[in-house]
């Protein structure tokens, strides 16, 4: 059976906040830990029935591309539950709320917030 690894690692400052974050995967073609501002992980407890998670993001993340990395987020889990269940209810929605969040954004944009 084949394995792969995925490895984050997270230099903190003084103040234990996320100053870098880098990853690693074991079938990526670098040798060297690539570095990104944020991270969300999501793990389903069977046993409890919930879901367990990890948001981290280094302190100089902008914050518009915090709000856009969980806006394609959403989207990207829109198409993992079509692909898994084949619910194009849920699958929509989500696609609808990402559509409604983008324009928010602009807009956002747009004012210079």
């Amino acid at each position: 059976m084949k394995k792969s690894e995925i490895n984050f690692t997270v230099e903190l400052d003084e103040e234990n906040i996320p100053d870098k974050i880098f990853w690693q995967a074991s079938d990526q073609q670098k040798d060297q830990p690539a570095e990104t501002k944020s991270i969300a992980i999501s793990l389903w407890d069977h046993q409890q029935k919930n879901t367990l998670r990890i948001d981290l993001w280094s302190k100089d993340m902008p914050i518009d591309e915090m709000k856009r990395f969980y806006v394609d987020t959403i989207g990207g889990m829109a198409q993992s539950i079509l692909n898994a269940t084949g619910d194009q209810f849920i699958s929509q929605e989500m696609n609808t709320l990402c559509e409604k969040l983008v324009e928010y954004l602009k807009k956002e944009q747009e004012n210079g917030q």
